[in-house]
């Protein structure tokens, strides 16, 4: 027998499977691990396909070294996909098998974790003479004690109850009447916790939303859209189908966009369904990971909850996979290969007979008209539970109060709500979108601002102690503030606009015996760290939280009844068509913490433009009024669903590569739509320009930009578009984006 192996290099000209002799005793699988002779060396590879014929000679032909496990790593299914991905990427099959397994997998056998353990070695009838026998050895004796029933137990726990257990074990081991040994332990992340939560009983909306996606889960099949407000129980819904799947046999996957959501999401899962639930993040240790994966490979986890990564996580008979907040953009990953996880559900659900279930109360304008044309299913849930009232919305004119004299970054109406909320004991959650002290550092005289040297952006200033620096939100580039101007030497250095730090500074002036816990990447790098913080303040240890927009989405605290808002329309102004979109998501988001207990909730929301219809229709929490103008404005102006937007960056060292690249693929452009005129009849607007970062962690930006008809043709163009980012090799580098998260 032969296997075809694909080696883990990532190279187009090893980008093919290499043919190895199976040796005799050693039985293979497609997904399997191996070690394979490779050159001088012995490289990790995975076998796709085994045959019994060879077209090469004997001579020619290796053996597999070793099998690295004795199961296939990588699901049949999962192979198909990474081919896929492979395909559609343009990359080698070796770079998108990689995202099928744990990291922690490459370089070898992994380290599995083990624990000492001990068991009674004689008959239950012989313990109490074995007992007697043991002289005055008190710590012998009770050991023996302690193992009776027969059964392993771990040495770390006998230690808790006889001291230095080690030798007096080895002294029984010696005479024949304990058996030491080792056992697997497996890292959890998490905690325990037992599946003993009662249910609660179901809203009609819930009712009918599983009425009719139970029918397609036993059929194995469709696509829907869950719109339901913020507060409306679409985690129990995710749940109830959840144990359907499981008593169906069958495995489930439910993606959430944050790792602040995680734990949360965690805790609901195993609350219900104890050990057969797993996690899967970027967060947790290399050991936790690696056993959480393997525990779902084995299928003792058949509930997968995790963020974007996990949706590559090794469940066999997959029935459903839920998609939560699935307008959020964090599904999209902008490392090569690239891919959206809604994409890569979809693939599954309709590969491995699945039920794919997208989830959000502000659903993306793409979704939403993509549930209006029916290629999803709509299903929604417009009210509360316990018909609960959405929270009241009051809209604060900030130039009014600039005006009136008020320079804090809390207007008189939110810091009069402070008050009373901390008065009566409850929680206020405030959401500034922007991290740091101050926004930016400028020079009054001239207008100069302190921009990274690396990214053409602005640095945000950081208090942390005595060493207060300059930080870069995109490259993590630090220096410390000038004390003149560099450019006209003048000392009228100003420190402008907020962060989150500022925000909670002026909140401990507030309510300086107050608990506060701040929420942003700086908090929350450690690990564990959202869920410390997140414990802190469903604890009520801390009454008042402040954050960006990771504590803006499905997060649920029933003792907050105040959220703020304290720079509504900075999302407003980016340069991106989708501005209106997100702006209004993040804050009908933000405005559905509040209120989800038995009080009702207050939500201030701070802006500069009151009037703005995407801020009204947010303070409304009028999802169909909103979408109603922002189809209009895509419509009007041409934007996605209606047309699709692509483009090829251009990164380089040195600005004259970036930009000769960048003319060179217009060129190249240039020649493809004149010879295939079809193609070029789809394409409505092409520019070749500098983004409006012009500089990234020290790499200079070019890009051409497309808006295209949408159709067939538009789809053969990205495909070629595809084409010439991977076929480029230069001194730059040239990525392929459609519909890309950002046009910056």
């Amino acid at each position: 027998m032969y296997a075809q192996v694909i080696v883990d290099i990532v190279h187009e000209n090893v980008a093919h499977t290499f043919t190895y002799l199976i040796p005799e005793g050693l039985t293979l699988a497609p997904g399997q691990r191996v070690l394979v002779p490779f050159g001088p060396r012995r490289l990790e590879g995975i076998v796709l396909s085994l045959t019994e014929t060879c077209d090469l000679p004997p001579e020619k032909v290796r053996p597999v070294a070793e099998a690295l496990e004795p199961y296939p790593a990588v699901l049949p299914a999962l192979i198909d996909l990474a081919a896929r991905m492979a395909e559609e990427a343009h990359c080698p099959l070796a770079e998108t098998l990689r995202l099928m397994l744990p990291a922690e997998m490459r370089g070898g056998r992994v380290r599995v974790k083990e624990e000492p353990v001990a068991r009674l070695a004689i008959p239950a009838e012989e313990l109490e003479a074995a007992i007697g026998a043991q002289g005055r050895s008190v710590k012998r004796r009770t050991l023996l004690q302690l193992l009776q029933g027969g059964a392993w137990r771990p040495v770390a726990e006998l230690a808790m109850l006889v001291r230095d257990p080690q030798a007096p074990l080895r002294q029984l081991q010696e005479a024949g009447l304990v058996e030491l040994g080792s056992r697997e332990l497996l890292r959890r992340p998490g905690g325990e916790l037992r599946a003993d939560v009662i249910d609660p009983p179901l809203m009609d909306a819930q009712r009918e939303a599983l009425e009719a996606l139970i029918p397609a889960v036993d059929a194995g099949e469709g696509r829907f859209l869950l719109h339901g407000v913020t507060g409306s129980g679409k985690t129990e819904v995710f749940i109830r189908l959840v144990r359907h799947v499981l008593a169906m046999g069958k495995g489930a996957m439910i993606l959430v966009p944050e790792i602040a959501l995680t734990p949360q999401m965690v805790g609901w899962f195993r609350s219900r369904f104890g050990e057969v639930a797993a996690v899967l993040h970027s967060r947790l240790s290399a050991g936790e990971r690696f056993d959480e994966w393997r525990r779902i490979r084995r299928g003792d986890a058949r509930v997968v909850i995790g963020a974007r990564s996990a949706v590559f996580a090794p469940v066999e008979r997959l029935g459903l996979i839920v998609v939560d907040e699935e307008h959020e953009t964090t599904y999209q990953s902008d490392r090569h290969p690239r891919y959206d996880a809604r994409d890569v559900a979809a693939w599954r659900c309709e590969r491995e007979g699945g039920t794919l279930l997208l989830a959000s109360a502000t659903p993306s304008i793409l979704s939403f008209s993509r549930a209006r044309e029916g290629r999803y299913r709509l299903l929604e849930m417009p009210t509360r539970v316990m018909d609960r009232p959405l929270p009241e919305v009051e809209v604060v004119d900030m130039r009014r109060e600039l005006i009136l004299g008020n320079r804090s970054v809390f207007s008189d109406s939110l810091q009069k709500a402070l008050r009373q909320c901390v008065a009566r004991g409850e929680q206020a959650m405030l959401l500034m979108n922007h991290r740091g002290y101050n926004s930016f550092v400028s020079c009054r005289s001239c207008g100069y601002v302190v921009k990274c040297r690396q990214c053409d952006v602005s640095m945000t200033y950081h208090v942390g102690g005595a060493d207060n620096r300059l930080h870069c939100h995109y490259c993590g580039a630090t220096e410390m503030p000038p004390e003149t101007c560099p450019q006209c030497g003048s000392r009228y250095i100003r420190y402008f606009g907020a962060g989150t730090q500022k925000v909670e500074e002026e909140l401990r002036r507030m309510f300086p015996d107050t608990g506060i816990v701040r929420m942003d990447i700086d908090t929350t790098s450690g690990k564990d760290g959202h869920a410390k913080l997140l414990d802190e303040f469903r604890s009520g240890r801390a009454r008042l939280l402040v954050g960006t927009q990771m504590i803006a989405k499905g997060l649920d605290f029933p003792r907050v009844t105040l959220v703020g808002v304290i720079a509504a329309d900075l999302s407003l102004n980016l340069p991106d068509y989708r501005a209106r979109e997100r702006t209004f998501q993040l804050l009908t988001q933000v405005a559905g913490r509040a209120g989800r207990g038995d009080t009702p909730g207050q939500v201030i929301i701070q802006t500069y433009k009151p009037d703005d219809p995407t801020i009204r229709s947010a303070a409304a929490q009028d999802y169909r009024a909103f979408y109603g103008q922002e189809i209009t404005h895509r419509r009007m102006g041409l934007y996605p669903p209606f047309t699709v937007m692509a483009r090829l960056l251009v990164e380089a060292k040195l600005p004259g590569d970036a930009q000769r690249t960048a003319e060179e693929l217009s060129e190249a452009l240039d020649a493809l739509l004149g010879t295939e005129k079809e193609l070029g009849k789809c394409v409505l607007l092409r520019t070749l320009d500098q983004p409006s970062v012009k500089l990234l962690r020290g790499k200079h930006r070019w890009h051409i930009l497309m808006k295209l008809w949408a159709g067939d043709a538009a789809e053969t163009l990205c495909a070629r578009l595809n084409d010439l980012a991977r076929a480029h090799t230069g001194r730059a580098d040239v990525y392929f984006e459609y519909n890309p998260v950002t046009m910056m």
